[in-house]
């Protein structure tokens, strides 16, 4: 078993970084080299500017590259509970934006030649329990009537050509889709280049400052000038950036990914090849790869830590979950195991906008796959001066009280959601 992210040991490798010393002055400077500051830097540079990314490991290394592989669209809420949070016009706004970033990804692969093996494969949300399905139904109506009625509300009878393990009924939503997570991140690197960006791997930047012109930002390889700075770095922003560490919470987010699977177990696990996720508070998503690998993760672990040994742990709980869903599996030999960070907001909704001079995408919560290219394109329209499309824009971001980055908080997390999955 590899203790490797999937996507990364199946991609082909980077090769358009720049390896001399980070210089020069630019138009903008983008720091974070994932789906938002790929997506970003391309769109930039095709609109004219003179761009760099500054990548502390390489490209598409954080949550761009340690994720289970699913491009789907809706919220990570219930639509019922956004429109009660954000109102109908914000909760609409937002849900048309992740439909909208689907499509754009689709776009964006077929105009830059990206073999990714993306498709429009559809998400179930799939009900584990009875009350769940009654909650999910409830959502569905809303769904379907105010915003996507390109839905449907499949029951337990319904799933069985779908999914090879009894839940008690589903939602399916048909726009969502699938990717090799690895192969679109360099592809989208390369787009990036094609089209004017220098992007340096290795090059985390250990210092920023504001000057009275732009900004000056510097790196263990040298340092650069800026007029606009775009920070895409999500849970792996660094305390220099401290405005943003005080809001993003960073979890553990932990993945499997079964041996090959003959025709045979397909069909009796995952027949109709969507992405899945279940209803649990701490749950499981689901989906299989390209080469038929099942790639089963979740929130194995309330944890902020991300190496062999927490992912090795996590592997195991991992393993009884698949086997508990898919007994089928139980004795399946595992090739890949491991985890990295999500950056989650309180709220659980995006954040994107501008704030004491540098501009910023981040806090997908868990659905950033696809609003990540979405997002890093909107916020790059913005600093050309284009029409603001931002669809967070002025949404309030209050820090969390007595919390500077570190969240010590977690396991308490975990532990109530534990309990809650006990009793609802």
């Amino acid at each position: 078993m590899k203790f490797v992210s999937y996507w990364h040991d199946t991609a082909p490798v980077f090769a358009g970084g720049v390896k001399g010393p980070v210089e020069g002055h630019y138009d903008a400077a983008v720091i974070g080299g994932g789906f938002t500051g790929l997506a970003a830097a391309r769109q930039l540079a095709k609109g004219g500017a003179k761009v760099v990314v500054l990548e502390a490991e390489r490209v598409g290394w954080g949550a761009s590259g340690r994720n289970g592989g699913h491009l789907n669209n809706g919220l990570a809420h219930s639509y019922l509970a956004a429109k009660a949070e954000l109102g109908k016009e914000r909760a609409i706004a937002l849900y048309r934006a992740l439909d909208d970033s689907v499509d754009t990804i689709e776009a964006l692969v077929a105009e830059e030649g990206i073999d990714c093996n993306f498709r429009r494969a559809g998400k179930l949300k799939l009900a584990s329990k009875p009350q769940h399905f009654e909650a999910i139904a409830r959502n569905f109506e809303a769904v379907h009537a105010e915003v996507d009625p390109d839905t449907a509300l499949l029951s337990a009878a319904d799933l069985k050509s779908e999914i090879g393990s009894p839940f008690h009924g589903a939602m399916l939503s048909r726009k969502s889709a699938m990717m090799h997570m690895g192969r679109y991140a360099a592809g989208l690197a390369m787009a990036a280049v094609r089209h004017g960006a220098v992007i340096h791997e290795s090059a985390a930047v250990t210092h920023h400052k504001q000057t009275g012109k732009g900004h000056d930002l510097t790196t263990a390889r040298g340092r650069i000038s800026a007029d606009n700075v775009l920070v895409a770095t999500g849970a792996y922003t660094t305390p220099n950036f401290s405005y943003f560490r005080r809001r993003i919470i960073s979890v553990g987010s932990f993945i499997i990914a079964t041996r090959p699977l003959s025709d045979a177990e397909i069909g009796a696990t995952m027949p109709s090849n969507r992405t899945c996720v279940t209803s649990m508070n701490i749950g499981n998503y689901f989906r299989l790869s390209p080469d038929k690998r099942l790639i089963f993760g979740g929130r194995a672990r309330f944890s902020a830590t991300s190496d062999q040994r927490s992912d090795a742990k996590s592997g195991q709980i991992l393993r009884a979950s698949l086997a508990a869903i898919f007994p089928q599996l139980a004795k399946v030999e595992i090739d890949y195991c491991w985890g990295g960070l999500v950056d989650m907001t309180k709220d659980r909704f995006p954040r994107a906008g501008y704030h004491d001079g540098v501009w910023y995408a981040m806090g997908y919560s868990g659905h950033g796959a696809q609003l990540s290219t979405q997002l890093g394109m909107i916020m790059a329209d913005a600093m050309l001066g284009r029409e603001d499309r931002n669809p967070m824009k002025g949404f309030e971001w209050p820090p969390i009280p007595g919390y500077s980055g570190k969240p010590w908080f977690l396991p308490m997390v975990g532990l109530y959601y534990k309990a809650l999955d006990r009793v609802k």
